[in-house]
């Protein structure tokens, strides 16, 4: 990771002797790192009585608050430069453009926006558009006047090449902006699609050379932040040597998606949920993530990192706090987000002897043979980098006091799945517990959100088979969205870069969420890394470690994805 210089601070009384030539959060006492050069400060506007949110709608009916104005006095005509640093990467061709063309086609963005591509290498206006031109797509139940619409977005996309650590580079980028901005009131964010290596230089130029000077500037940083608590203690640091935290925008794409964002609008506004949600009802949740593929194309970034740091810690703990979060204030981002951080301190420090870690190994299957991890030529041949982890969590509250949490997450299994399952306690004294024969665990009602794919909710309850006699049968209240909802889902990246200019944050991380995630996992790496605890091998395409198992029966509990009618 690039290492950040010390940045002295200036108070508003030191700006040019005048005070008033500061944003008025500055006259307030905000404090902010001082340049070296001519080149203005990146200035910060409230979030309140300093500007009022310009209220438009999508065409799905959904309200957007893309556009900010400042005082009425001040107001004018607004304008929003979306920079992607790093746009010929993969990230940027395959997500982030085409989410910023969906918002278009659905008359999400504002009237005014400008769409610029920053990276190393030498590419024309025309080149990038025809590289991003391949990966966009409209939506399949809404077509009409697609190919229009994309050459309507393609003449607002434009490129300029530079280094991520030049300031002359985004000097010439500032130029570019202020060209197609067009004398309105700019306002820009940047996306940085980029190795975590370069992010403080990238800020630092962005921050120092191509921020906005009368209006807001935010950017949104892509995981990984940091391998353990130090390294993400340092980059917190560094980015905050430039920016302030309310215009660091931590993404996981995984807050985006349609049922976890769904998740509190069930359990909040549902009153057959609410009561269930705690250890008195609750026998166990299961936060499950597989797929069925390896480390195709990512082999040198993955042994970096490993399936705890790029799934576990991240997007499978976002989703665990929300899921276990105390009532919110209310729907503020900070309200949520500080339920979400208490969840996360009250959580007991991981044990070794509550984790299985796991490799995939090559294997044939008929025809077809599948490779092992190591056999990709950028990962070392006794790598022990795990493919596989399965660990299991505990709250120490009063909610959740005593409730397992169990998660997994593999490459290289069976299927593809992202999902949460809740399984409920045994119904006590069940007058039809004869029916279900010895293993109660057949008569347990279980909730299922399922994320990815095929998005549904269903609920599985005992019911009687129809007939003379007296059988019972696990049925599902099934909640299947593409039979509900024929509308297309959007991508989480669209309704990420949507909040993003919308400032609203909740789906965001804070520093604090993730340093309490890092505490929750850096000792358990630490002691996998300094023990070289080796992976125990699982078939490619197989439903992973038989440790698993054995982790789930110590809490006496089965995977609720390995039952035949789910698989």
């Amino acid at each position: 990771m690039a290492t950040c210089s010390s940045s002295s601070f200036i108070s508003p009384s030191s700006f040019n002797n005048d005070p008033t030539q500061l944003p008025k959060t500055l006259q307030k006492g905000l404090l902010l790192p001082i340049r070296r050069s001519n080149i203005p400060l990146l200035h910060i506007h409230s979030n309140s009585h300093l500007r009022k949110q310009f209220q438009s709608k999508c065409s799905n009916g959904y309200p957007l608050n893309a556009v900010h104005f400042q005082d009425e006095a001040e107001a004018k005509e607004t304008t929003i430069s979306i920079t992607v640093v790093g746009a010929s990467g993969d990230l940027a061709k395959k997500k982030i453009f085409p989410a910023l063309f969906a918002l278009f086609y659905e008359d999400c963005l504002p009237k005014h926006f400008t769409v610029f591509g920053y990276a190393r290498s030498k590419l024309t206006d025309e080149e990038l558009r025809n590289m991003i031109s391949r990966t966009l797509t409209c939506r399949i139940d809404k077509r009409e006047n697609c190919s229009d619409k994309m050459v309507q977005f393609l003449q607002r996309c434009f490129y300029h090449s530079g280094q991520y650590g030049s300031e002359e580079n985004f000097l010439e980028l500032d130029r570019k902006l202020k060209e197609k901005e067009a004398g309105r009131l700019p306002n820009r964010l940047f996306y940085l699609s980029i190795p975590p290596n370069i992010f403080v230089d990238a800020v630092r130029c962005a921050s120092c050379c191509a921020s906005s000077a009368t209006g807001w500037t935010r950017v949104i940083v892509e995981k990984p932040f940091g391998r353990d608590s130090e390294s993400s203690g340092e980059l917190t640091r560094c980015l905050k040597q430039y920016l302030t935290e309310d215009q660091i925008f931590r993404i996981d794409h995984y807050l985006g998606k349609e049922l976890v964002e769904n998740l509190s609008v069930l359990r909040f506004s549902n009153l057959v949920f609410e009561p269930l949600w705690s250890r008195q009802y609750i026998r166990n949740v299961q936060l499950i993530f597989s797929e069925d593929f390896g480390v195709e194309g990512r082999g040198g970034y993955f042994d970096s990192y490993g399936i705890i740091r790029d799934i576990m810690q991240n997007h499978l703990l976002q989703i665990l706090a929300l899921f276990a979060m105390e009532t919110p204030v209310s729907l503020d981002a900070e309200d949520i987000r500080n339920e979400k951080v208490k969840v996360l301190r009250s959580m007991r420090t991981l044990q070794l002897d509550d984790v299985v870690v796991g490799q995939y190994k090559g294997h044939t299957k008929g025809s077809k043979t599948y490779p092992s991890y190591t056999d990709d030529p950028t990962i070392p041949n006794h790598s022990l980098t795990a493919t596989f982890a399965a660990a299991a969590l505990f709250i120490d509250n009063a909610r959740w006091d005593g409730v397992p949490f169990l998660m997994k997450a593999g490459k290289a299994l069976h299927n593809r799945r992202a999902e949460i399952r809740v399984q409920f306690r045994h119904v006590p004294g069940n007058l039809y517990k004869g029916k279900f024969g010895m293993d109660m665990d057949e008569a347990t009602n279980e909730l299922v959100i399922r994320v990815q794919p095929d998005e549904a909710i269903y609920l599985t309850i005992n019911n009687k088979i129809p007939g003379l006699g007296m059988r019972l049968d696990r049925s599902n209240l099934n909640l299947l969205y593409k039979a509900r909802y024929p509308r297309e889902i959007p991508d989480a990246y669209e309704r990420l870069l949507l909040d993003a200019m919308a400032g609203e944050r909740r789906l965001f991380i804070r520093s604090d969420e993730l340093d309490a995630a890092w505490a929750l996992f850096t000792p358990l790496l630490k002691e996998l890394e300094e023990k070289k605890i080796a992976p125990e091998l699982y078939p490619y395409g197989s439903r992973g470690p038989v440790g698993e198992h054995y982790l789930a029966a110590k809490y006496n509990i089965r995977w609720g994805d390995l039952t035949s009618d789910d698989s």
